[in-house]
This record gives structure tokens, C-alpha cells and sequence, in this order.
């Protein structure tokens, strides 16, 4: 592909577009009166995440989409001849790990953050305040806002996750209130929205939640399936990572309890958030996952489109194999490295000097005609300094005859309005 196409492809959202850049066409080259070339400027970004360890499998190529989107940035000079140094380094998910690489980025004079995990942002939420550094965390609790000035979410929490998919299920269970199971990760990623839901259920949301089981390491779920199924749970929502839901959905296949439609009677249907879904879970699961209902925000290379163009053709450039270009966490890491680009490219089309505080300052602005719509979301990110989730609109999907399709057009949850 020739660059001239390539760079097309970025500033359009066009059908052929690689990745939008909504707002600026490359700066030419500013030349001082005695016409010396201005010096090329490196930005310096850090990201620490779990390329190894417990919950790897979305932070691995959740890495590769934030390295190939920063290789693409400055590979087809879309800084002119500034470019942006983003160093990644794996924590294996331990939050002393983290901080240390955070506390080593600062003296490295980085002006962007990407953090990762729930446990670190929990725990070096007041570090980001202080360095007045501008965070992105692949963690979508909504409790990292709280009591935040810095920390900004990519997309809809785990909460408008969750309760959107309680909320579909309450829209189309046939019956009675429909009794409904929460799978959870043992940790503060996975606890984080079960109070929300029961708020949203406090708050009208016809539904019981029967249990809320937080799993271990087990390999068999037989015991914790049927012990549900006697309680007359109709409805699993899974907050955690897609390894063991793969587990608990070929456990739940040998019993025969997945529904082979939506609120099957007598069976039990599965949903679940982000992290939980996606194509590698049809790769873990098999035929297990069929029917599997699941919400994110960002596109699947499963629907044909300029997004799944964008994404297949990013990997294809470098040379990443077929299940990471598949990824949605590829296109996650892909996006939070687009909206810092984003950033930049504004800042330095404003002609102010890019530094943590500008970087902060346009994240702020970028609401109302100055949201910023990268082709990997199905929604537009927007900040602002009351609003600090990203991209409200979640997206369902549901595996059919092997593949995630989307369910309905793109929403908003409507009760995490009325929770707050």
C-alpha cells in the first residue's frame, strides 16, 4: 500500500480509512526567519500492563494495538517530524510493579499515561493527581472517577455494561421477574459493578439477582452450575475474563443448559462485559460460546466495515498474526493510543506547546463539535470536565454460527442515569 493512500485512509472517515485523525491536517515544518529547520520534538508516553500473567490474554494484544497505532503515527509523519515514544512495560498485573513503572516514567519526563489494571488505578489514583498526568487505564471501573481529577475511562464502564445487559434481559425475558446470576473475577475489576446493578435494581429494574459468585481457579463448574440452575436462574451476566468464561460455557454445554435462544425456558442464557467476550472466547469456548451474548464499545472484526478494515489492515503493516488483528482488546489498545495522538495532533495545530497540561486541557474540549470519532468505537469519544467516560454507547453482540454478530443498533444504558 503506497503511503500517499495510507495517509489518506487516516484523515477521512472514508470507507477505505486505516484511522481517522478528526482534526488537523499535518502542520508543515515551522522554519525560523534565518530558514533553520525547527528541531524534531519526541513526545514521551508510558504505558504498564500485563503482557504476562493473570489476565494477559487481553493485555497482550491490548500492547500490540497501542505499539502498531504509535509506529503508525510516526512511520506516516503525522506529527510532521515530531514523533511520540511510548514505552510499554509488563507488570504481570502486581500493582507494586506498576506504581514503580509509573514512578520511572515521571523522572523519564512523559507527558501522557496508559495504565491497566483496576487494582493500580485504584491504588496510584492519587499519584496521577499529583503529577497532574493525564491517564488513560485499560480498566473501565467506574470507580476510578471517583475522587479523580486525571483519570479518564476509554469507554462505557463495566457498570453501563452490565447493566445494559441486565437491561436487555429485562426487555426480553418472557414471564415472570427474570432471575438472573452474577460470575465475577475475584478481584476489584470484577466486584466493581455488582453494587451498580443492584442499585439499578433498587431503582426499578424488574429483576432478582438470585447470586453472585466469584470464581476461582476451578476447572469444573458442574457443582456451581447446578446448584444455580435449583435456584431457578435463568440468566448468567459475567464480569471477568474470557478463560474462565470459556470454561463455565463448555461445562454449561455438557449439562445442556445453554439456551439455544434468549431466555430459553428450563436453560440458562450468558452474558457478559467486555473483557469476558469477544473472537478469542469463539477460540477458547468453540461450539460452547454459540449464542453467548456480550457488550463493548468497540467494533468486532467479525462485521464488515471500515472499522474492521482499519483494524485488519493496522496488524497486516505489522506483521501481527491473525488472532491478535482479530482482537477487540488489539482495537482497545489501538483506540487509547489513538485518542493521546489525538491529543497532540491538537495541541500543536492550536501552536501550543505539548505538555501534560495541554494534553489535559484538550481532553477537556473534546465534547459537543470537538468529539473525537476513531473508526474503532461505535460511538464518539467525548471528556468534558464533569463527564470523564469516554464512549457512552455500547454496542450487544451475540455469537452466531461461530461468530460475534451485532443485536439491535448501538444504546445507552438507560439506568445509569438514574443511579448516579
Amino acid at each position: 500500500m503506497k503511503k500517499k493512500s495510507l495517509l489518506s485512509l487516516f484523515v477521512f472517515l472514508a470507507v477505505t480509512a486505516l484511522f481517522i485523525v478528526s482534526c488537523g491536517q499535518k502542520e508543515e515544518e515551522k522554519v525560523e526567519k534565518k530558514e533553520a529547520v525547527v528541531e524534531a520534538k519526541v513526545y514521551k508516553l508510558g504505558l504498564s500492563l500485563a503482557i504476562t500473567g493473570p489476565t494477559s490474554d487481553a493485555g497482550d494484544p491490548y500492547s500490540k494495538g497501542v505499539e502498531d497505532y504509535f509506529n503508525y503515527v510516526n512511520d506516516m509523519k503525522l506529527l510532521g517530524k515530531d514523533k511520540i515514544e511510548c514505552e510499554i512495560r509488563d507488570d504481570q498485573y502486581k500493582t507494586d510493579v506498576t506504581k514503580r513503572n509509573f514512578e520511572d516514567f515521571l523522572s523519564q519526563g512523559i507527558i501522557f499515561y496508559l495504565n491497566y489494571s483496576t487494582g493500580s488505578t485504584m491504588a496510584l489514583k492519587k499519584d496521577f493527581d499529583e503529577a497532574k498526568m493525564p491517564t488513560i487505564p485499560a480498566s473501565f471501573h467506574a470507580g476510578n472517577l471517583e475522587g479523580s481529577s486525571y483519570i479518564f475511562l476509554p469507554i462505557a464502564s463495566y457498570s453501563a455494561q452490565a447493566i445494559g445487559l441486565a437491561e436487555y434481559i429485562v426487555k426480553n425475558h418472557k414471564g415472570d421477574t427474570p432471575k438472573v446470576a452474577m460470575y465475577i473475577h475475584p478481584s476489584a475489576f470484577g466486584r466493581g459493578p455488582v453494587s451498580d446493578v443492584e442499585k439499578a435494581v433498587a431503582a426499578g429494574l424488574k429483576m432478582e439477582i438470585v447470586e453472585v459468585v466469584e470464581h476461582g481457579k476451578d476447572l469444573d463448574n458442574t457443582a456451581m452450575l447446578q446448584r444455580l440452575e435449583s435456584k431457578g436462574v435463568q440468566y448468567i451476566i459475567s464480569q471477568t475474563i474470557q478463560s474462565p468464561v470459556a470454561t463455565m460455557l463448555k461445562d454449561a454445554s455438557r449439562l445442556g443448559l445453554i439456551a439455544k435462544t434468549f431466555g430459553e425456558e428450563g436453560k440458562i442464557t450468558f452474558l457478559g462485559c467486555h473483557y469476558t467476550g469477544g473472537n478469542d472466547l469463539v477460540s477458547l469456548a468453540g461450539p460452547a460460546a454459540e449464542n453467548f451474548y456480550w457488550t463493548t464499545s468497540y467494533i468486532v472484526t467479525s462485521e464488515p466495515g471500515v472499522g474492521t478494515d482499519a483494524q485488519l489492515a493496522l496488524a497486516k503493516k505489522y506483521g501481527r498474526d491473525e488472532k491478535a488483528a482479530n482482537s477487540h482488546n488489539y482495537a482497545n489498545g489501538v483506540m487509547v493510543a489513538q485518542v493521546a495522538a489525538e491529543c497532540i495532533l491538537r495541541a500543536k495545530a492550536k501552536g501550543v506547546e505539548v505538555t501534560k497540561e495541554s494534553l489535559y486541557e484538550e481532553l477537556l474540549a473534546m465534547n459537543g463539535i470537538n468529539a473525537f470519532y476513531p473508526v474503532t468505537t461505535v460511538g464518539p469519544v467525548t471528556y468534558s470536565k464533569t463527564d470523564k467516560q469516554g464512549v457512552d454507547t455500547l454496542q450487544l453482540y451475540a455469537v452466531k454460527n461461530g461468530e460475534f454478530k451485532s443485536v439491535g443498533k448501538p444504546f445507552i444504558p438507560e439506568y445509569t442515569g438514574k443511579i448516579k
